[in-house]
């Protein structure tokens, strides 16, 4: 039987529209993503946000590895470019074999008791990573949060809980050797400051901890979330910080 080239035409699109795009691979070094809103990302998304790499993936509400691009989180309609993008471009240059998995977790508005072992949003991080678990292992857990917890009497328990948190997320994970990063509050934001003070002690009471500074970066004009450009840096500090720690040449 001959087809007319219309409806050949038809029929390769038909099958095409039921093939994944791409494919993830089955050993993504895995990032979990959590925090609160700047880790999101709030930033204005360009076209140079939506492009893909073959390379970056991500793991959607569904549970669905699908090529990474921001927003990576939907948990608000503000969503929009974080800094895990760009810490995820700076790790596949250095690493040209590398597949990586993010883990997008992040909330807005949140505390750090709202993250503390136990609680929905930990339980929910928790269960999302045993799932990217089946396809890589966990590399590095990044961390953006403080906002909540700026107040003075927050700020002197903040290193406790903090640690008392990690430690149970990588015992829950089987992952006791993952780095962690974490980064300073904008400092265009007054009361980031004693936060901001206080972030070296906090990285100092977790193994294997590093933090970035947020210094030079800029808002989008709330006081409140850093601007696209300034993600990009921030995810790039990111990136400097985890390759800079000393992993157990097991662990990587």
């Amino acid at each position: 039987m001959k087809f007319r080239p219309c409806f050949r035409l038809l029929v390769v699109l038909l099958l095409g529209a039921g093939r994944p795009i791409q494919a993830a691979p089955d050993h993504l070094q895995l990032f979990l993503l959590i925090g609160q809103s700047n880790m999101a990302g709030r930033g204005p998304v360009g076209p140079e946000d939506q492009r893909t790499n073959p390379r970056i993936f991500m793991l959607t509400k569904d549970l669905v590895w699908v090529p990474a691009k921001d927003p990576l989180h939907q948990d608000r309609p503000t969503a929009g470019v974080g800094l895990a993008s760009e810490f995820a471009r700076v790790i596949a240059r250095a690493e040209p074999n590398a597949s990586i998995g993010l883990i997008p977790c992040a909330v807005g508005s949140t505390s750090l008791d709202q993250w503390k072992a136990g609680g929905k949003l930990y339980q929910d991080a928790v269960a999302r990573a045993r799932v990217a678990l089946r396809q890589g292992t966990l590399a590095g857990i990044l961390w953006h949060q403080g906002e909540n917890d700026s107040a003075a009497d927050k700020v002197a328990t903040y290193g406790d809980r903090f640690a008392a948190m990690i430690s149970q997320l990588r015992q829950d994970l089987g992952a006791g050797n993952v780095p962690v990063i974490m980064g300073e509050l904008g400092r265009f934001r007054p009361a980031s400051a004693a936060f901001n003070a206080n972030l070296p002690a906090v990285a100092r009471r977790v193994p294997l901890c590093a933090y970035v500074t947020a210094e030079n970066l800029t808002d989008k004009g709330d006081h409140l979330h850093f601007d696209t450009p300034s993600l990009h840096v921030l995810g790039a500090r990111y990136a400097a910080a985890f390759m800079r720690l000393e992993i157990p040449p097991d662990h990587r």
